[in-house]
């Protein structure tokens, strides 16, 4: 397999999976941290390994290596694999995406903003969500009409505080996920409900038309909830760990044991909350983004510039959001084609950049 994203929290467990499963790994695509790098290198023997910058391609142990976005959809067109795990982060990973469907390649896809941004022209047989929220709606469903999907939020970093505070919080503040450690980038959006908002509109292109939700279960215990027309629900409980999603991404009929199972014993209670547009503002676009799905593109760049503005302290925590649904009511059109999608996003950024708050 290739996997895109190698040294985060999920190219981390897919390479865990895949040496439980003596899975061959014909590339490796990284970013800046060579030293983990490095030590993957040395356990698993890529054949081709990418960085993201050339001033990198010295420190790294191997003597096929490659550096930016370029040379990663090389070795995707020029690879044997026929699964690409794609944990990229951004916008950087749509073009990976596009180009291994073009190629055939089934997509273990964990980067929310290619289907957020393009899933309008996405051949989506060909994707397999390794999200532990899709993976759990996937996990439910069965033969039995459908009257929402529901998946579930940590609430994020602010989950507790005063309303009134979140227009101080800092980029360290962001940073305290309750639940677990991720990247800075996805830790933002999980503090906006960003990152659920997309996560709607990634199942929105997975499962099709029909109602979808979000609500705040604060233990993460509880991944996906299905309510069937017959007044019944079935809810997906997994304790946390990418390896389960990844594992069926791998083998849809695994049946190894992946996971320790959630004692509820131990666990004693849950406790579920609201997510309520005071906390979260971005929340107040929901239905209409939801109607019009191929307008996530434009979410999705306004949200990389806004978080840039923040973590440059040129914007508060809560400008944020702002931004995203000034910009958002701004550009209503609807992309017809793939090279439509980059154009829209190329002038949201600038629009977003040039902007005074």
């Amino acid at each position: 397999m290739i996997i895109l994203g190698c040294t985060g929290s999920i190219g981390v467990n897919t390479l865990e999976v895949a040496k439980k499963f003596n899975i061959n790994i014909e590339v490796l695509v990284a970013g800046n941290n060579i030293e983990l790098l490095n030590k993957q290198i040395l356990e698993h023997k890529p054949k081709v390994v990418v960085v993201a910058k050339s001033d990198d391609i010295s420190r790294v142990n191997h003597n096929n290596v490659f550096h930016g976005e370029e040379s990663i959809l090389k070795v995707i067109e020029d690879s044997s694999s026929d699964l690409v795990v794609n944990a990229l982060v951004g916008f950087l990973g749509l073009r990976p995406t596009l180009t291994s469907i073009a190629c055939g390649k089934k997509v273990a896809l964990a980067n929310k903003e290619s289907l957020v941004a393009c899933g309008s022209f996405m051949d989506i047989t060909k994707i397999q969500p390794i999200d532990s929220e899709h993976f759990g709606l996937w996990y439910l469903m069965q033969d039995r009409p459908v009257e929402k999907m529901i998946i579930t939020a940590s609430g994020g970093a602010f989950r507790d505080w005063e309303v009134s505070r979140l227009a101080t919080a800092t980029l360290a503040d962001t940073q305290k996920h309750p639940n677990w450690s991720m990247g800075q980038k996805i830790t933002i959006d999980s503090a906006t409900m960003v990152n659920k908002m997309f996560e709607l509109l990634e199942a929105r292109w997975l499962f099709g038309e029909g109602k979808y939700d979000a609500i705040i279960e604060t233990k993460s215990l509880i991944h996906a909830l299905i309510d069937f027309k017959d007044g019944s629900t079935t809810a997906h409980f997994a304790n946390v760990s990418m390896q389960l999603p990844i594992a069926f991404a791998l083998d849809a009929k695994m049946q190894e044991n992946i996971l320790s199972h959630v004692d509820l014993l131990k666990v004693g209670s849950l406790e579920f909350r609201e997510i309520t547009t005071d906390r979260y503002p971005i929340w107040q676009i929901k239905e209409e983004l939801l109607k019009n799905p191929a307008r996530g593109a434009v979410v999705n760049a306004a949200n990389e510039v806004a978080i840039e503005k923040f973590i440059n302290k040129k914007i508060g925590f809560m400008d944020i959001s702002k931004i995203i649904i000034d910009t958002f009511e701004r550009f209503t059109q609807l992309p017809k084609s793939i090279d439509d999608v980059f154009a829209l996003d190329r002038e949201v950024r600038n629009f977003v950049r040039e902007s005074r708050r």
